[in-house]
């Protein structure tokens, strides 16, 4: 008897706290809308690994205030990796990449595994390689021992824009004095 009475008493206490869950989620506000992540400002982080890299480190200037920085973070000892994440204003993401690693090993990471294509785009008179793949294309560039990756799910138009928007500083010295 006693091992159905504590049955039964398992399953009231779960009917209770499945009831009490039930309201709880009733009558707690929340909407259905997707926020975008939030901007963020990156001149600190810029300023410091302009200071810090061995090759000019490149951020887009110019673009439309419907695009918002949401990520970044300079890695001094793995490559001398520059990483800025863009938000887009239709959603999508898009990534500058830059390090003085592998060349192969780091476009690799950085497209997430898209293959190299015959196209070569020219902007701002550079010559750019277009990557494609399952999650992201890209477009990347050699400039000396340094590669640049513009990255992401957005379209190639949009790659097009941030790699046309990105402007480099030469390295600074201790003082801050450009090299």
């Amino acid at each position: 008897m006693k091992g159905k009475q504590t049955v039964k008493d398992m399953i009231l206490s779960m009917a209770a706290i499945g009831i009490v869950v039930a309201g709880i989620y009733v009558f707690i506000p929340h909407d259905g809308t997707e926020r975008p992540p939030e901007a963020i400002s990156y001149d600190v982080e810029l300023s410091t690994a302009r200071r810090a890299a061995s090759y000019p480190i490149a951020a887009p200037v110019g673009l439309p205030d419907d695009w918002r920085a949401t990520t970044v973070r300079y890695k001094g000892d793995d490559g001398e990796r520059w990483h800025l994440g863009l938000h887009t204003p239709d959603g999508k993401y898009v990534g500058v990449e830059q390090s003085v690693d592998k060349p192969e090993r780091f476009i690799k990471e950085a497209t997430q595994n898209a293959e190299v294509t015959e196209i070569t785009q020219t902007i701002k008179g550079e010559p750019w390689k277009r990557y494609e793949g399952e999650r992201y294309d890209a477009l990347v560039r050699q400039d000396g021992d340094a590669t640049t990756v513009v990255t992401g799910s957005a379209s190639i138009g949009q790659l097009s824009k941030v790699a046309a928007a990105l402007e480099t500083a030469p390295p600074e010295d201790a003082e801050g004095r450009a090299s």
